[in-house]
């Protein structure tokens, strides 16, 4: 029978997944773009719970990932490690979307294209080693478009 490991982060999935939620800010850059997509970061968390070694391995649009950082640099002290390692690396995925509603006008469905037309993502372009790495389930942003 495998055995169940303790979830990562102080409080459990429910707790890391709304404290990013509230950590997050989308820049108004992203609003105006009406920008969205995916940003995957791979991080060791040492014993005491500090991220070290933050690597952006995939973003949608370089514009995604900075309020992610931030977000992920308020996480210190709160991520747990298995017992006797002194690092332990996680691949933690960010999707960050607008609120389109019901009545999506015109203006913003524009700046959507406009955006996919001329986003510039950032992509792998070695191998990425992943050793013994904790997937950590994605965290799904949603921000209102008019804003």
């Amino acid at each position: 029978m495998a055995q169940e490991l303790a979830f990562p982060f102080q409080g459990g999935n429910t707790v890391m997944t709304q404290f990013f939620k509230d950590s997050l800010k989308v820049s108004p850059q992203i609003i105006r773009a009406k920008a969205s997509g995916l940003v995957i970061f791979k991080f060791s968390a040492d014993e005491k719970g500090n991220i070290k070694n933050l690597v952006i391995y995939y973003a949608d649009d370089a514009i995604l990932a900075p309020p992610a950082i931030e977000a992920l640099k308020k996480s210190n002290h709160k991520w747990i490690i298995p017992d006797n390692e002194k690092l332990h690396d996680f691949i933690l995925p960010f999707v960050i979307s607008f609120n389109a509603g019901n009545n999506t006008d015109r203006d913003t469905q524009n700046q959507q294209l406009n955006y996919l037309a001329k986003h510039k993502p950032i992509l792998s372009r070695d191998q990425i080693p992943l050793n013994l790495t904790t997937l950590l389930p994605v965290i799904m942003v949603k921000y209102d478009a008019t804003q």
